[in-house]
């Protein structure tokens, strides 16, 4: 059981979009970021849409041009979840996004630190109770401008405490910027500290928790494409998370944003920080007793049982009978391959004996029916009715001793 650390909480949306809760004592929220041009309208809702679908409880969208802030106006009333506008440079940005009517703005203080225009953001927002996100990046807040100050701060990022320096310049820019907000008496805050060094990201999150009692927005910047970020995110992240760090957060992939939403939900699931909707499907790993296709297989389920399958219902597809019984212990719906065949269970008992080709279609129709039991009530999740009677790998899945003894050039043994 995760004990999480008490942080303040904020609320995002309205009753058009829906309310968000972030901190306190809120289920960790996902977030992502649409990959184009918010200026063009009619993608834009189309990605947010499909981003919602998938399960993301807000979505961040940039506005770097005023054609931006402009679209907000048609595209807000078009969707159905809070909407975060994501300013870095032109604090103008922020006052049209604020007007458009968006429910939480995001401010890089590495990038506006102009005191009296962040006063007028925080004034605006104040007005509207639009929280703010502090976001604070590893490659903003070194300096840009000032050559001398950037050759000190880079000389300290390359020694050999770079992280301990990284974390000051990180913790001093909050405080700063944080003054602000405190001078305003505006408290509706979250706070990220990200970088692309996982190790830094936890020693991060690590120190500000235990400085502010704000909420986090946890995540890895520029983490890469989801073939390599899928690690240097989910470790740090799970880190903190089982650590009690952490209100919301956003895996960043260079990839279609969906995935990012997809692999956020499955972290909290499995941390059971939140509360899983649709199938689990579990499947054993590659080995040399596996006698069935099993890779599309498992691929085919998946897809089949995220279109169909909206109950928490665990389902086990094991290539073979070795490891298949304990492995599948608690699954609802579970099938063991054999030699191009296929045995299915339901909470325990056998209920099918099928050729390979009919796998598919006789384990996805178990999982209908079982779902509709457990609508009607005949039936509960995680109810094992009896314990897995493993078959028999020479007869029900194997290919008999007949078969063997011939493809071994043998005769048959006498029973006696």
């Amino acid at each position: 059981m995760i004990v999480r650390r008490k942080t303040r909480q904020v609320t995002i949306g309205d009753a058009k979009h829906g309310f968000v809760r972030i901190g306190g004592d809120a289920p960790v929220s996902v977030q992502t970021m649409t990959a184009g041009y918010t200026h063009d309208i009619n993608a834009t809702v189309a990605e947010i849409h499909k981003l919602a679908a998938a399960g993301a409880d807000m979505v961040r969208v940039a506005v770097p041009e005023k054609k931006d802030t402009a679209a907000l106006k048609e595209i807000l009333p078009q969707v159905s979840v809070p909407i975060v506008a994501d300013v870095h440079f032109h604090f103008q940005r922020a006052l049209e996004a604020i007007d458009a009517g968006i429910h939480k703005i995001r401010l890089n203080p590495g990038n506006i630190s102009d005191h009296a225009q962040v006063k007028d953001v925080i004034q605006a927002c104040k007005a509207k109770k639009i929280p703010i996100r502090i976001g604070v990046n590893e490659g903003s807040i070194v300096e840009r401008k000032d050559k001398q100050r950037r050759l000190k701060e880079l000389g300290g990022v390359f020694s050999d405490n770079k992280h301990g320096h990284f974390l000051a310049i990180m913790v001093a820019k909050l405080e700063e910027y944080l003054e602000i907000f405190h001078e305003e008496n505006f408290h509706d805050i979250v706070i990220s500290a990200k970088s692309i060094d996982p190790l830094l990201v936890v020693d991060a999150y690590k120190v500000i928790s235990e400085r502010f009692d704000y909420p986090l927005h946890l995540g890895v910047t520029h983490a890469g494409p989801k073939e390599t970020g899928t690690i240097r995110s989910v470790v740090p992240l799970g880190h903190l998370l089982c650590s009690g760090v952490g209100d919301t957060i956003r895996i960043s992939y260079a990839n279609d944003p969906i995935y990012e939403v997809q692999d956020g939900l499955e972290m909290l699931y499995v941390l059971g920080l939140r509360q899983r909707i649709g199938a689990e499907l579990i499947a054993c790993p590659t080995c040399g007793r596996i006698q069935v296709d099993l890779f599309k297989l498992v691929q085919d389920v998946r897809k089949q049982l995220a279109s169909e399958i909206k109950l928490p219902i665990k389902v086990a597809v094991m290539g073979c009978v070795v490891n298949g019984p304990g492995e599948c212990e608690g699954a609802d719906i579970a099938i063991f391959a054999g030699d191009r065949r296929g045995i299915i269970y339901v909470q325990g008992e056998r209920v099918a004996n099928v050729p390979e080709e009919e796998i598919l279609e006789a384990l996805l129709k178990e999982c209908r029916e079982f779902q509709a039991k457990v609508q009607r009530g005949e039936a509960k999740l995680g109810e094992k009715k009896v314990d897995v009677i493993p078959p028999d790998p020479i007869g029900d899945l194997g290919s008999g001793w007949e078969k063997i003894q011939k493809e071994k050039g043998r005769s048959l043994p006498v029973v006696k």
